[in-house]
This record gives structure tokens, sequence and C-alpha cells, in this order.
């Protein structure tokens, strides 16, 4: 990992030019995930043809590779850094709730790490990232440094019930990449997904319903290289029925419908490598 912090401290016009080199490595050389990133391309916008695939899967290897290193990267950037490259809309939805919390739904698309300390750094609001835990140590310990400066407090999927539902005083937003792949045996809901079946995490619609959170989607757009802007959306308000029975979820529904709006709008930056439809039902 001393490699990873040294990159960590280059200047950005030194890390973009080590992406290109990076791209050509994992797209060229490589071929990183290419058949799962084609196969998922072409079943997501079947209207497209070939040419236009491969423009569209280079795009995103390109956008992979700036993601990655620009996620490194937030392990020594200041607040500053963050609030000049992380623009925030539609912030003045979450001031009603001050006085508890919310929560917001992302997917894998922009950058993900640089908005949690963005929307921290530019609202003046701690943020509670809630995780999965990765497989490789020193990576996982890495990505705990990332999330947790700024007084975020990474939390691990497995507690998350408890957290907000012990939460103190303050308001906090509590963030979740709600496009993760439930685990084999666990609860889920299946919705259409980018025209295939996919099942998605029913966890959250039953934590709105303890907790009566507001949900919100954050979308985060690629501005330019290294410029993002995240928009909040409103997805569900409380009252909620205090608990969840039956088959309906309309607020995983309209996560998912807000997803796949904001995946056509900006299809590059999202994660195609992710095998989001491996599992079936």
């Amino acid at each position: 990992m001393f490699i990873v912090r040294i990159i960590s401290r280059m200047p950005f016009f030194l890390l973009y030019r080590l992406s290109r080199v990076l791209y050509f490595f994992t797209y060229y050389l490589v071929g990183y995930r290419k058949r799962v990133v084609f196969d998922n391309i072409r079943q997501a916008f079947p209207d497209k043809n070939e040419q236009q695939v491969r423009a569209l899967a280079k795009g995103f290897y390109r956008r992979l590779a700036d993601s990655l290193l620009e996620v490194i990267k937030a392990h020594s950037m200041s607040g500053d850094e963050f609030m000049q490259r992380c623009k925030i809309v539609g912030a003045e939805q979450l001031k009603p709730y001050s006085d508890g919390a919310v929560i917001v739904l992302c997917i894998h698309q922009g950058n993900w790490e640089w908005m949690l300390h963005g929307v921290s750094q530019r609202l003046g609001i701690d943020v509670d990232p809630v995780y999965k835990q990765l497989h490789h140590q020193g990576w996982d310990q890495f990505m705990q440094e990332v999330r947790s400066r700024f007084n975020s407090r990474p939390i691990p999927m497995r507690r998350a019930g408890r957290d907000l539902l012990r939460r103190g005083k303050g308001f906090r937003i509590f963030v979740m990449l709600a496009d993760q792949k439930p685990i084999d045996g666990e609860s889920c809901h299946w919705v259409t997904y980018l025209n295939r079946e996919a099942p998605f995490y029913v966890g959250t619609e039953k934590l709105a319903c303890l907790t009566q959170y507001p949900v919100f989607f954050a979308q985060c757009r690629c501005v330019r290289q290294g410029y993002y802007e995240v928009e909040f959306k409103p997805l569900a308000a409380p009252p909620y029925p205090r608990r969840h029975e039956g088959n309906d979820y309309p607020i995983t529904e309209a996560y998912v419908q807000a997803a796949e709006a904001a995946i056509r709008e900006q299809p590059e930056t999202f994660l195609w490598s992710h095998n989001r439809w491996k599992r079936k039902r």
C-alpha cells in the first residue's frame, strides 16, 4: 500500500496522465471484465449498434481509470479541494429534516467517495457511509481511512440497522450504495433494472419504516475530468407504516427508477464492470 499512498500525493495533472496509462492497460492489454462490460451495455441499450457499444465501453474504461486514482487521491485531499471539485444541487430539500437524520441512496456512478466529503464540507453536515467490508485487508483499511475523514463514521452493513436506530443528537446523513448485489440467501426484492431482472436489498425500506427518516437519491454527475455535481432528489417522506408488510416496496422501486434515469443521462460514468445481474431468481 506504500505505492498507493505515494499516488495519493501526486498533483492532479500527473494523476490524470497516469490515468491514461491505466486506461490503456485495463482496456487494451488486460481487457478487465470486458465480456461483462460489453454484455451489460448491450442489454441496457439494445438500440445501440456495436460501434456505439464499443465507444461507450471505452468511455467507461477511461472513467474507471480516473475514478480509481481519484479514490486514492481522496486520502490526501483537503476540505477546500473537495469543496472546489464537488458542487451540490438540491441541498435545501434537506433543511426541513435538520432536527433528525436522512437516508441518502446512491449508485456506483461518478465518484461516490468524493461525493461523501464534498457534501460534508459544503453543507457542514456529518455524513456516515454504510459499507461492505472488502476482502483485501490492506485495501479495506485504506478505504476506512478515506471514508472516516472529516468526522465521517463508516458503518458496516451488518450494523447499519442498530446504528440508525441508536442515532445520537445532531443532524446526520446516512449514505448507502444500494445497488450492490445481495448475497445469496438474503431477503431481496426483484425489479426490472436496465431491461433485466435484478435483486435489490430490502433492508433500506425496512429501516425507513422503523426510523421514519426521509429517503433521498443522490445523483453524481461528472461535469468534467476531476469535477462533479451531486444532486439530491426526494424518493420518500414519512410517515410510513411502522412495520413493513407484504410484497410492495415503493421506496426500492422509486430508487431503481431514479438510478435508471441517472445511468441513461450519463452512462459512461456507471460501473458497468459490476456483474449486477449474475444472480437469477
